[in-house]
C-alpha cells in the first residue's frame, strides 16, 4: 500500500467543517467521494485536524493509503476533476511509510483576518470579521506575547470535544496591519476546539482596552476567561499550513 499526502485548499463557508458529520456535507466527504470516482473504492482520508464549520484552509494536509496504480503526483489533478470549485487539491505526493497527516504533524499555523470599516465591504466580508473602529495594535501585540509558550488553554477553548490534556505550546503569535486590514497569525503544536478564535477574541478585547494583560495571565493560570472575550466568527479563520519537520 502506498501512502499519499495531499495539500488541500478550501473555502469552508458552505461546509460543516473538515470532518464528516451527520448534520451536513464536510470537506472530507467531498474529497472521499471524488477519490472514489478516481480509484473505484471507498477510502478513508485522514486530515491533519478538524477545521470548524465556516473555517477556511490554504494548507490543510490529508493522507490516505491505496494500492491504486495512479502515480502519487497525479492524484491532485484526478481528484480535482470531481471536486466542487470551492475545494482544490494543491499538491499530491508519496509520503514515507508510517506517515499520518494527523499524528505526524509537528506544528500548525492559523490566521485570523479582521478589517476596519464602518460599512460591510463585499470583497472582504466573506473571509474577515469587520471592526467598526481600529483597536490599539500596541496593546494587541503586548497581549499576544503572553500566549507564547506552554500554557493550559482550558479557558480559551469551547466545550464539545474530549481531550486528554488542555495544555498546548504556542510558538509564536503575531499581529500585523496593512491598509486597514489586521491579521493575527498563531503557530503552535496543536489547538483546542475554538482556541484560535478565542485567542484572537482576547487580542481584540485587549486592543479595545476591555481586558488587561493581568486578565490574560489569570486565565492562562487556571482562571476563567473574561466575559468580554468573544469567540470570533469562523469566517475570519484560515488554516495556513501544517509542518511535519
Amino acid at each position: 500500500m502506498t501512502t499519499i499526502k495531499l495539500t488541500v485548499s478550501y473555502d469552508g463557508t458552505d461546509y460543516v467543517g473538515w470532518q464528516s458529520q451527520k448534520n451536513g456535507v464536510s470537506v472530507q466527504d467531498e474529497i472521499e467521494a471524488a477519490l472514489f470516482k478516481v480509484v473505484g473504492e471507498r477510502i478513508r482520508v485522514t486530515g491533519s485536524g478538524r477545521t470548524d464549520a465556516g473555517v477556511h484552509a490554504t494548507g490543510q494536509v490529508a493522507s490516505f493509503k491505496t494500492d491504486s496504480s495512479v502515480p502519487p503526483e497525479k492524484f491532485a489533478l484526478a481528484i480535482n476533476a470531481f471536486l466542487p470549485k470551492d475545494i482544490r487539491i494543491i499538491k499530491s505526493e508519496r509520503a514515507e511509510d508510517g506517515f499520518s497527516a494527523r499524528y505526524s504533524a509537528k506544528r500548525k499555523t492559523y490566521r485570523y483576518r479582521l478589517y476596519i470599516s464602518d460599512v460591510a465591504l463585499p470583497l472582504k466580508e466573506r473571509y474577515a470579521l469587520r471592526l467598526e473602529t481600529a483597536p490599539d495594535l500596541t496593546k494587541m501585540r503586548a497581549a499576544a506575547e503572553l500566549f507564547v509558550g506552554k500554557h493550559d488553554f482550558r479557558s480559551f477553548s469551547s466545550t464539545g470535544s474530549s481531550v486528554k490534556t488542555t495544555e498546548r505550546e504556542i510558538y509564536s503569535v503575531s499581529v500585523n496591519e496593512a491598509d486597514g486590514d489586521i491579521t493575527i497569525d498563531v503557530c503552535g503544536n496543536g489547538f483546542l476546539y475554538n482556541m484560535v478564535r478565542l485567542v484572537s477574541g482576547a487580542l481584540v478585547a485587549a486592543g479595545y482596552g476591555k481586558i488587561s494583560d493581568n486578565d490574560v495571565i489569570a486565565a492562562l493560570s487556571g482562571g476563567e476567561r473574561p466575559a468580554s472575550v468573544k469567540n470570533l466568527a469562523a469566517k475570519g479563520l484560515t488554516l495556513l499550513s501544517v509542518e511535519y519537520r
